[in-house]
């Protein structure tokens, strides 16, 4: 059985790249969890050596060495359509008639956010505006989320 790519790894190296730096560049933790992700894969790197890396040069070599672990491609994932770029989630809840905050939705709200009919006008709003940006998002959706979007799968076509 071929195992299954994930959203993230859909991503092509250098997208995957350009977004570890924008996150590590917008978040200091983060580029300490990479530093230590290279150390963790036991190469050889020195820590002081690693720690004076460049971004671009550390975002780089995580991807190189595929050391983001599953969490690490969710938060990435995440980074980037809430926080980064959230026109795409923004047109998702505004379609789908969830209450957000620029594409963060308000924590008062519980799963599920929308009904049947509203996740599938914000597919088709998504789709229509976004291209293939938007694809990925939904499909990120899918694999990380669709239990609380009611027919997502459906209104997505897979």
């Amino acid at each position: 059985m071929a195992a299954t790519t994930t959203p993230y790894r859909a991503l092509t190296p250098e997208q995957r790249v350009a977004l570890i730096q924008r996150v590590m560049q917008a978040n200091k933790v983060t580029r300490t969890l990479f530093v230590q992700r290279i150390l963790d894969k036991g190469r050889g790197f020195r820590a002081v050596t690693v720690e004076k890396w460049p971004t671009a040069q550390l975002a780089k070599e995580v991807v190189r060495m595929k050391a983001e672990s599953a969490q690490d491609e969710f938060d990435l994932l995440l980074a980037l359509y809430v926080e980064l770029d959230p026109s795409v989630q923004v047109t998702f809840l505004e379609a789908a008639g969830v209450k957000h905050e620029k594409g963060v939705i308000d924590e008062e709200l519980e799963p599920p956010y929308a009904d049947e009919a509203g996740v599938k006008r914000a597919v088709a709003a998504v789709r229509a505006a976004h291209g293939e940006q938007g694809e990925h998002y939904l499909s990120v959706l899918v694999y990380y989320n669709k239990d609380v979007w009611p027919g997502l799968e459906a209104a997505i076509g897979g």
